[in-house]
């Protein structure tokens, strides 16, 4: 009897209950950790994302300042306004292609189709002018900064344009206003050209093959 009490005793000692217990244990706290952890995710806000003005975008990326345009027109505008040399040694196409466009819309409106004289006397008095600078002054000139001032400078004769859609310029008033423009346009290039370039006391030299050039424009804005 003592040796089958001895067996039972033995065989149903088994270390089976201990390890469940310990596994088990592990298994609530991997699910403990798994559960705090999602718990934890979910707790957690997504950060704001950081606002980013559209103009720092524009600006770099386009190269557009619209700054920089309105100073360059209301230098025009202006012709009494000093001109910073700092702004307009720029090389921006922006304000010039669009008073071509306006120029060339305001031409075929009055009834005259001259596209290819408009922009042909663009670049080839461009090229001109760019010359000249080039030799009269020391520190020199880019064809962009030159096209960039001419196309700004360009607006006076939209404005002259615009006038003749409604009536005719071939007569004594339509004389005055092509000199009055031509003298505004020419004025307000040189007075730029002599701020960029550091050119001081030659702006009528400066002035003299602006006027050539404007006075071009005024001759297809009045026939």
């Amino acid at each position: 009897m003592s040796n089958l009490a001895q067996f039972d005793s033995d065989f149903y000692q088994s270390n089976f209950t201990i390890d469940n217990q310990e596994h088990s244990g592990d298994d609530s706290n991997a699910y403990g950790n798994l559960y705090g952890s999602r718990k934890q995710q979910a707790g957690e806000q997504p950060q704001p994302a950081s606002f980013v003005p559209s103009e720092t975008l524009m600006s770099p990326e386009l190269g557009i300042h619209f700054d920089h345009i309105w100073q360059k027109t209301w230098t025009v505008l202006n012709p009494m306004k000093p001109a910073d040399g700092s702004i307009m040694n720029e090389t921006d196409l922006t304000g010039p292609i669009l008073f071509c466009i306006a120029l060339g819309a305001t031409l075929l409106l009055a009834g005259k189709v001259q596209f290819g004289y408009v922009y042909g006397m663009s670049a080839i008095g461009c090229l001109v002018i760019h010359a000249l600078l080039n030799l009269m002054s020391s520190s020199g000139v880019s064809y962009g900064c030159v096209a960039s001032v001419l196309g700004y400078c360009l607006l006076p004769m939209v404005i002259l344009s615009g006038c003749a859609m409604f009536f005719s310029l071939q007569g004594t008033f339509g004389t005055v206003s092509s000199l009055v423009i031509i003298g505004w346009c020419s004025l307000s290039a040189s007075k730029i050209f002599i701020a960029a370039l550091h050119m001081e006391g030659q702006q009528l030299l400066v002035a003299y093959p602006c006027a050539l050039l404007y006075g071009l424009f005024a001759l297809l804005t009045i026939f």
